[in-house]
């Protein structure tokens, strides 16, 4: 599970995703609720090759939310075992609203002290990442103005070996679905049939991880949200 990252710069949405940055600015670390970048097509008929970058809460918010800060606080990591089925995601994978969330790095807990570390996680060979994710669109959000927001999908990782050192001892190991830069566009452009094909785990050769422990906020949002 993902609850903090580093979304791409300004520079690397261009350079590396090829879409021109949002208007707005947006924090150089990511929370749920936060507005950060994803990149989706520009129109449910755009041709294949076809990405734009959008500024979106992480934490997806269906039509029907009625706060939607404080449900982006739960729905901010989808499970694909349950996406199809949870009312939070269940509209957006139905009609295909699949997004890339363009990363530098994402962090995780790790347990190996005896209490949460965050651990840095990023490519090993130092470039972006890009996490596969779910977008909704809600006419009123806060302020009464249209909102986007975006989740990220996660799989099981246990016996993985990078990913199974994070989160609880007793807990579920969980992970984002990473995705190659040849995938982006094809899983831009695939039906809920065959989004499963894109549910595999990323081999722990292509990241690196270290520890980088922040401070009171961090930890206790790591701790609190597994």
């Amino acid at each position: 599970m993902c609850a903090n990252y580093t979304p791409s710069t300004r520079g690397l949405l261009q350079q590396h995703f090829q879409v021109a940055p949002p208007d707005s600015d947006y924090k150089p670390e990511a929370y749920p609720a936060d507005m950060a970048p994803f990149i989706r097509r520009p129109q449910a008929d755009a041709v294949h090759g076809d990405r734009a970058a959008a500024l979106g809460m992480f934490g997806l918010v269906p039509h029907w939310a009625k706060e939607p800060k404080k449900l982006a606080r739960s729905t901010y990591n989808a499970r694909t075992e349950t996406v199809a089925e949870k009312p939070s995601f269940r509209n957006a994978f139905k009609r295909g609203q699949f997004c890339i969330i363009p990363v530098v790095n994402f962090y995780e807990p790790s347990y190996e002290t005896g209490k949460a570390v965050r651990w840095e996680i990023t490519d090993a060979d130092g470039g972006p990442l890009g996490i596969a994710g779910l977008w909704e669109f809600k006419q009123e959000g806060p302020n009464g103005l249209p909102l986007l927001s975006f989740t990220m999908l996660t799989i099981n990782a246990d016996g993985h070996p990078l990913m199974q050192r994070f989160h609880k001892p007793d807990d579920e190991k969980r992970m984002v679905v990473l995705l190659r830069p040849d995938q982006y566009d094809d899983w831009l452009h695939c039906t809920a049939e065959d989004a499963p094909a894109f549910f595999e785990r990323y081999p722990a050769e292509r990241l690196a991880a270290h520890a980088a422990p922040r401070g009171a906020r961090q930890g206790d949002l790591l701790a609190d949200r597994e």
